[in-house]
């Protein structure tokens, strides 16, 4: 029998804790997502985290736990070869990544690569550097709405991204040649982690609005994680928010995109009042695209404000058989310099209604603990190859 029927892991996108002590290999020197954001904002108003034990396992600021946290925390490391989303999700299910994907964040993509691009999708590009989304659609939407060229840019991140607007540049034709850019990419030299289709509308400088058909093509995971080994047990596994992409369908059985990291808590919670057995695996990414990224502090701060507020929805809508499992993928200190991720520590926090008493428990060197934990709680055997051990008869 199962400890709990349903799981719920949260991943607040990016919300790391603290340099790993290999963070200056990675270029990371001092970084703290969370503890740079609470010394820059003094306060945040975040209840039911600070009910959880966010404050007692990592504070900074005018901030202090509370003497009797209800959740169980500690603290996880990342043993992958990386500071991206791929490699913190899918190390959480099982696999350890230990070649980084590549960026081309300094020099662009090779012209190789372009020129292939370019013929195989019959289209010019323009762009071909790292930027925001929303500063190159301004800076070359009207080029490319004249033209009939293609935007293609980076980032900081592992990622091809092409924009397309919506009314010249169809959806299909976006999503086309961002098929074509993931077969291209395939190549060990070019390997990106996503890449990833970036619609807009607007026909002129200053009205240009990305919309939300965003889509991701992320490579498949390296091997069967926790999630393929629940499905084909034959337990849910509800995807919400980016899941889906990371994971390439692999493992999943329902899926649910999000317009934004509130709205994908207002999924699910929803997804909480139904009833399913088995897990929800939640990607709110809204504090790492755009906060983190962008070096926002007081957007950050918010961002999170908002998320403890429907936190507090969700923990009275939660069932005494249920779990709830709050982590991040990476950190993305927005006091650092540059745009890029960071190489940091990453919370776990744990709660039930079960639960008599919370507390702190000792830190774990790995991510794999999540996965390993939910595959021994619904009595499935890891798949082979993967890492990680269960911590579940911690958390009952």
């Amino acid at each position: 029998m199962s400890k709990y029927k349903r799981i719920f892991v949260i991943v607040l996108d990016s919300l790391g804790i603290g340099a790993m002590p290999d963070s200056p290999k990675f270029g990371d020197h001092e970084v703290d997502t969370f503890g740079h954001i609470l010394e820059k904002m003094g306060t945040l108003d975040i209840p039911n985290l600070k009910k959880l034990g966010m404050l007692n396992l990592h504070t900074a600021g005018e901030m202090k736990g509370v003497e009797k946290p209800a959740g169980r925390f500690m603290r996880l490391g990342e043993t992958s070869n990386g500071k991206d989303t791929m490699t913190g999700h899918w190390e959480m299910m099982g696999i350890k990544t230990e070649q980084p994907f590549q960026t081309f964040t300094d020099t662009g993509f090779p012209p190789e690569l372009i020129a292939e691009l370019e013929k195989r999708c019959g289209k010019r590009v323009i762009g071909n550097k790292s930027a925001s989304g929303t500063a190159i659609i301004e800076e070359l939407g009207e080029e490319e709405i004249n033209t009939g060229a293609m935007i293609v840019y980076t980032s900081a991140d592992s990622v091809l991204q092409i924009c397309g607007n919506e009314e010249t540049f169809d959806l299909e034709n976006l999503y086309r040649c961002c098929e074509i850019a993931r077969e291209i990419t395939m190549k060990d030299e070019w390997r990106v982690g996503r890449v990833i289709a970036r619609p807009y509308v607007g026909k002129k400088k200053g009205e240009f609005k990305r919309t939300s058909n965003r889509h991701d093509y992320a490579l498949k995971p390296t091997g069967a994680t926790a999630l393929n080994a629940l499905k084909d047990a034959g337990f849910d596994v509800i995807g919400v928010g980016k899941i889906n992409d990371i994971f390439c369908g692999e493992g999943i059985t329902e899926t649910h995109h999000s317009n934004s990291s509130v709205h994908g808590m207002e999924q699910t919670i929803e997804i909480c009042r139904k009833d399913f057995n088995g897990l929800c695996f939640v990607n709110l990414v809204d504090f790492d695209a755009l906060w983190g990224h962008r070096r926002d502090v007081e957007g950050y701060g918010k961002e999170i404000e908002k998320f403890d507020k429907n936190l507090g929805v969700l923990l009275e809508e939660l069932r005494e058989d249920d779990l709830l499992i709050l982590t991040a993928d990476h950190g993305n200190d927005p006091t650092y310099t540059g745009t890029d991720h960071t190489r940091e520590y990453v919370p776990f926090i744990s709660y039930s209604k079960k639960m008599e008493d919370g507390g702190a428990l000792e830190n774990e060197d790995t991510f794999a603990v999540i996965g390993a934990s939910v595959a021994e709680n619904f009595g499935v055997d890891m798949p082979e190859g993967t890492i990680g051990k269960s911590i579940l008869d911690q958390l009952v």
